[in-house]
């Protein structure tokens, strides 16, 4: 059962062939097998779960049952939830427990969906390998030596292992996309506002944007239906109606005219990723879809510019954990500002006091308009390539990543070289622009995945494109060996 979609498992519960209970045990029990080796999960709520399975297999019986109805599934830990411990992957947090839950959870909650427990993530979501947690490093369940991407690689590597069937992650400048294409899922990135930012502990408010990732397009384009939606809390909320997601999932693709930018396609690309993203693109032509080369000439300056505004985001975001209020706070304190040190310098890992610094300096009175004022107007000067663009194509497509998996601890000690592995992806948050990657080819037995971006509230369009491919291949339901 661990391997079915979710219309699969909920077609299954509704006939009566098993029920969530037994659902949710049986995942639990993968959890309790495999998680060891993984470290997927930084939390775990069975007592939760069970009830909640309880409570699904009653509305199911009253045939009140949407489809999430039942299906376990797991939230990043950067998602509060009420009563239970919200970490972000960080000391600074190992003790909060939040007193609320986030619409995000509030929503799959109220859609019948089985919490398993909270996963693992890079600290406070910086990171692109999932090493930088204070709970230690999640390893990717395709080889345990390589990393599964980050920051949400818990929810990556639990979706990939079949730990979970769904999971929610959250998307800054890759964090979906980038740990899907490592671990051969599915990882959908929505527009900016189009999920509730609400009780989603804040990394770059600008740029943070709620998502899911899944085995399949048509696994979430269920989870989506659940989350998206205006959410008043959020002043960022997009006041846009949400379509019917799956109703459009086989409509074809003749006429689609797809954008490749030659920019995607540059040296630093690994030539067997390029070669798995060719025959992809081929599989789209046989479809129908018109394929172009096309030309963003300033995503070369995205990660640049990405590294001034969210750090300096983040340096404001995260000034409100001081040891005062909640959160971590050292032993003994001197006076103030002894506790306003050493709970920051005890509490927060290096490459989050790293981001804080950079972030601190490029807001500062002296350095304003040098850094993060320019890094501002070269972000519109990125958004205008994409609007020109999508005057001539639908869609623009090209590598996930440029390379497949790394292993763990290669590049822990070049930030640099790390940041470079969300190169292809930034750009889209820089827009606000939705995006999702998908399996393609795998190389050498490691995954790789195709981003497909979008324009603005086109998410509909992205699962149907995403959906045709998945109906003409079979990378998606591939399983890692030993799972």
């Amino acid at each position: 059962m661990y391997s079915k979609s979710i219309s699969e498992l909920g077609a299954g519960l509704r006939a009566g062939e098993y029920s969530s209970i037994e659902l949710t045990r049986l995942f639990l029990d993968r959890i309790g097998r495999y998680d060891g080796e993984l470290n997927c999960f930084i939390t775990l709520a069975s007592a939760q779960a069970m009830a909640a399975a309880e409570n699904a297999d009653r509305l199911i019986r009253h045939g009140d049952a949407g489809p999430l109805a039942g299906i376990p599934i797991a939230h990043k830990d950067i998602f509060c939830t009420d009563g239970l411990r919200t970490s972000c992957g960080s000391k600074m947090l190992d003790s909060f427990i939040a007193p609320y839950d986030a619409t995000v959870v509030s929503r799959l909650n109220a859609a019948g969906a089985v919490m398993l427990g909270k996963t693992n993530m890079d600290e406070f979501a910086m990171g692109s390998s999932n090493e930088t947690s204070y709970y230690g490093a999640v390893r990717n369940p395709w080889d345990l030596n390589l990393v599964p991407g980050g920051s949400s690689g818990g929810s990556a590597a639990a979706v990939a292992a079949r730990l979970c069937v769904a999971a929610t992650g959250t998307d800054t400048g890759g964090s979906i996309r980038q740990p899907a294409a490592l671990c051969g899922i599915t990882g959908l990135k929505p527009t900016y506002g189009r999920v509730s930012r609400y009780g989603m502990i804040a990394f770059a408010s600008s740029l943070d944007q709620g998502g899911v990732l899944t085995r399949s397009a048509a696994d979430a384009a269920v989870m989506l239906q659940a989350m998206a939606g205006f959410d008043p809390r959020d002043s960022t909320s997009a006041r846009e109606s949400v379509p019917d997601y799956s109703a459009h999932l086989d409509a074809a693709l003749a006429g689609l005219k797809i954008g490749l930018p030659k920019e995607y396609f540059d040296q630093g690309l690994d030539p067997e990723v390029a070669r798995s993203i060719e025959l992809a693109v081929t599989e789209y032509r046989q479809l129908g879809a018109e394929v172009m080369e096309i030309s963003l000439p300033n995503s070369g300056l995205a990660v640049a510019t990405y590294y001034v505004v969210a750090p300096a985001e983040c340096s404001s975001n995260l000034s409100r954990f001081d040891g005062v209020r909640f959160g971590y706070r050292c032993d003994q304190p001197r006076d103030l500002e002894d506790l306003y040190k050493r709970s920051r310098g005890e509490g927060f890992g290096a490459e989050v006091k790293r981001r804080i610094l950079i972030g601190t300096y490029a807001l500062s009175a002296g350095y304003y308009d040098a850094y993060y004022l320019k890094a501002q107007q070269i972000r519109q000067l990125i958004s205008e390539d994409f609007k020109k663009a999508f005057e001539k194509v639908d869609v623009i497509m090209g590598p996930t990543s440029p390379s497949t998996a790394f292993a763990l601890g290669e590049k822990a000690g070049d930030p640099v070289t790390m940041y470079l592995s969300d190169i292809y992806t930034i750009a889209a948050n820089l827009a606000g622009l939705p995006g999702i990657s998908i399996p393609v080819r795998p190389v050498a037995g490691r995954p790789v995945g195709l981003q497909i971006i979008g324009n603005y509230f086109q998410e509909a369009q992205l699962l149907n494109i995403a959906h045709r491919f998945q109906q003409e291949s079979d990378w998606h339901l591939a399983l890692p060996t030993g799972y």
